[in-house]
């Protein structure tokens, strides 16, 4: 299928072929009609991408504040490469689409094949949408029209915290597509009106709407024209749906309005506010959060949960079904705003016209029919990239899960091993894509059942969302395939003993495969360094492991505890391994002090070994970004080992030795990668001993669940 992708290091828009996404439980996949290019936001994020570094860096100072912190732990090297790998990874863009229901995926009701629906999805010829956020689209309602489905629904939200009544003086500042669509909900609320924008052409849709206008392109006052049209009272309400950087409209707000009036933010604008404003009136401001309840809420966007409506009575979801029924009865129509229509193949005029000057409003991409297009080549899920010949013998990978740290990390490990990539697979199909061209994949694919039925792999790296891994790696064990899991091999004691199964079923079939997880820090060369250096010394050890881990919000996936299991399942089991690897012995008893936080992220672990040392992870995330992330502290005979942040390790007392130091941080992925791909290719023991990689995930499960509050 056909998506549109934009560039953020470059700005550049394409039309590309991306594979089909497969609904996952709780989504719909849905043929496209139609999509609505929203200019604000759009227009935003191309210019973003066409802005130079030192714009873009402008744009985003909290980034590059982030960007010089880690520049202080780790070096400007990794930090530059961090920062130039997120700008690499191409946007979808849209949130306007109107289509068909395709497929249902588990546990969807309310929705059927052939049903016509409007979504949040992207400008793509099939998405796959939560229930959530989609809604039926009325009998009496276009395509066209439902298309801006959505962008209403932004509009009727501020609307909703302005919570207006019969009668009231409403100003909508900004008249741009959401301003009229504004206008028009307001004046169904039984609202007087008042539009003030600088375009002639959009002042006269609003006067046709029913509101009354003020030029700011002539030199009108606005103030003076709001304390006209309020009959010398002020205002009851400002909807600000302007985009500048300037703070003006904010003032002009506070000052037409009347005593206790109240204004809400829907658009972008400065935000330099004068406290006298707002005190000597005790003036209401709001900002809006785009369509309403339930928007950036994972329990209600992607798990499904709707909010009861006897206590949220408008939702995401309701919001939409209000609009739609607002177009139906014809109280709001936005006919008069369709002002351009592209094809989808010709997205790329759409989009210069977007960041050009020429005028433009309500634009419209048309999709191809379902004559013109069948649905089975529509939802193909596999597509070829054309990457690097087979190579015979190669440790060929596929894999699974293409995000953040598979394309910045693991995926450029596995290449420069010398491994073939085949195939790489994503949920929607966009960062599969990506990873596949940037590094020669063959084949991309959203289809995880036919990557590891594929022939051509012979290994499989995952590198998905923690509450997946244990369930892939059984899959890929079962398929005959070899395994790398990304830290956490599983979440639960259940999910442990599932690998181990599906690895003896595997052995007994005739196949030995290597299973590893990615505990990368053993095989960093200043770990190595420190084993070599404790190898021989047989008296017992004392590892003192310092993690600065750093504060994540509680809503964050890893925090989830059914998803992403809690931090010391997903990182602290690196240094429980870590200490595992140094120590040379299994671990005879462990417990875990957390401090009373709601995460249980903040802990330090004890570990005891079968040879007499001792080991303490402090496992902290209330510090501070600007002090280096890890520190390692051995001490034996005498003598001490220091390592910081995998780029100064340092000998205490340590006959021959007095420090390893490196000029970028190196936490071993590479040689990690490197000794997967060998094991592969050339037979033996696997890097880790499995019965380690159970040891240590064992040990970090119980752990996980004495920290947790």
């Amino acid at each position: 299928m056909k998506q549109i992708l934009q560039s953020l290091k470059t700005g550049a828009t394409e039309v590309a072929e991306v594979p089909c996404p497969a609904p996952s439980r709780g989504q719909v996949l849905i043929r496209t009609a139609r999509t609505l290019v929203s200019a604000g936001t759009e227009r935003m994020l191309v210019d973003f991408g066409k802005a130079g570094f030192i714009g873009k860096a402008r744009q985003q100072p909290d980034k590059v504040r982030q960007a010089l912190d880690k520049v202080k732990t780790d070096g400007l090297a990794p930090t530059l490469e961090a920062v130039f790998n997120k700008l690499d990874q191409p946007l979808p863009l849209g949130y306007c689409n109107v289509g068909t229901v395709l497929e249902r995926g588990a546990g969807v009701t309310g929705f059927s094949p052939g049903d016509r629906v409007i979504s949040n999805g992207k400008h793509a010829e099939a998405v796959a949408v939560p229930v959530n956020l989609c809604a039926a689209v009325p009998d009496g309602v276009s395509d066209d029209e439902a298309a801006f489905t959505v962008l209403s629904a932004i509009a009727l939200q501020g609307i909703r915290l302005v919570q207006p009544t019969l009668g009231e003086a409403v100003v909508v500042t900004g008249l741009g597509l959401i301003g009229l669509m504004a206008v028009q909900l307001l004046k169904a609320h039984g609202c007087r009106v008042l539009g003030l924008d600088f375009d002639p052409a959009k002042l006269r849709l609003a006067e046709s709407f029913g509101a009354e206008t003020v030029d700011l392109s002539s030199g009108q006052d606005p103030v003076a024209a709001a304390q006209a049209f309020s009959r010398g009272r002020g205002v009851d309400a400002v909807i600000v749906t302007a985009s500048t950087k300037s703070s003006e409209p904010m003032h002009q707000a506070a000052t037409m309005c009347r005593k206790r009036g109240r204004i809400v933010l829907v658009g972008v604008t400065g935000l330099e506010l004068s406290r006298a404003d707002f005190y000597e009136k005790e003036l209401t401001f709001q900002v809006s959060c785009s369509y309403g309840p339930g928007r950036y809420d994972p329990n209600y966007e992607e798990k499904g949960q709707d909010y009861p409506v006897g206590f949220v009575r408008w939702t995401e979801q309701r919001n939409f079904e209000a609009v739609l029924d607002m177009m139906a009865s014809g109280r709001l129509d936005v006919r008069p705003l369709i002002s351009h229509r592209f094809a989808l193949e010709d997205a790329a005029q759409a989009y210069d016209l977007v960041t050009g000057k020429a005028p433009s409003l309500g634009i419209l991409l048309d999709y191809p029919a379902p004559q013109a297009a069948p649905a089975e080549a529509l939802t193909r899920r596999t597509v070829s990239l054309g990457g690097a010949a087979p190579a015979v013998g190669k440790a060929a990978i596929g894999v699974i899960g293409s995000g953040n740290y598979a394309t910045a990390v693991l995926i450029p490990a596995f290449k420069a091993a010398g491994a073939r990539l085949v195939s790489v697979s994503s949920a929607a199909g966009v960062s599969g894509v990506h990873a596949g061209r940037k590094f020669g994949f063959e084949k991309t694919t959203t289809d995880v059942a036919a990557l590891l039925a594929d022939p051509d792999v012979n290994a499989v790296v995952i590198a998905t969302r923690h509450d997946s891994h244990a369930d892939l790696a059984c899959r890929a064990l079962a398929a005959g395939k070899h395994v790398f899991v990304e830290k956490p091999l599983a979440l639960t004691s259940d999910g442990i003993a599932a690998v181990e199964t599906a690895r003896e079923a595997a052995i007994a079939s005739g196949f030995s495969p290597v299973v590893m997880v990615g505990f990368n820090r053993r095989f960093a060369p200043q770990v190595e360094k420190i084993k070599s250096l404790l190898k021989g010394d047989a008296a017992p050890k004392s590892f003192v492991m310092t993690v600065n881990a750093g504060a994540i919000p509680p809503e964050h996936w890893t925090q989830d505890p059914a998803v992403g299991g809690g931090r010391i399942v997903g990182e602290a089991c690196h240094f429980i391994d870590l200490l595992r690897f140094l120590a040379g012995c299994p671990i005879a008893a462990h417990r875990v002090v957390a401090m009373d936080t709601a995460s249980g992220d903040t802990a330090t672990i004890t570990l005891s070994f079968e040879d007499g040392s001792i080991g303490a992870i402090h496992y902290f995330a209330n510090g501070n970004k600007v002090f280096p992330k890890e520190r390692l502290e051995v001490f034996s005979g005498g003598r001490i080992l220091q390592l910081d942040n995998f780029r100064r390790l340092k000998g205490f007392g340590w006959p021959g030795f007095k420090s390893m130091n490196l000029w970028r941080q190196d936490k071993g992925q590479k040689a990690c990668a490197a000794a997967l791909v060998r094991a592969v290719e050339q037979g033996g023991a696997a890097p880790i001993p499995f019965e380690e990689l159970i040891e240590v995930s064992r040990v970090t499960i119980e752990a996980t669940e004495e920290a947790r509050p």
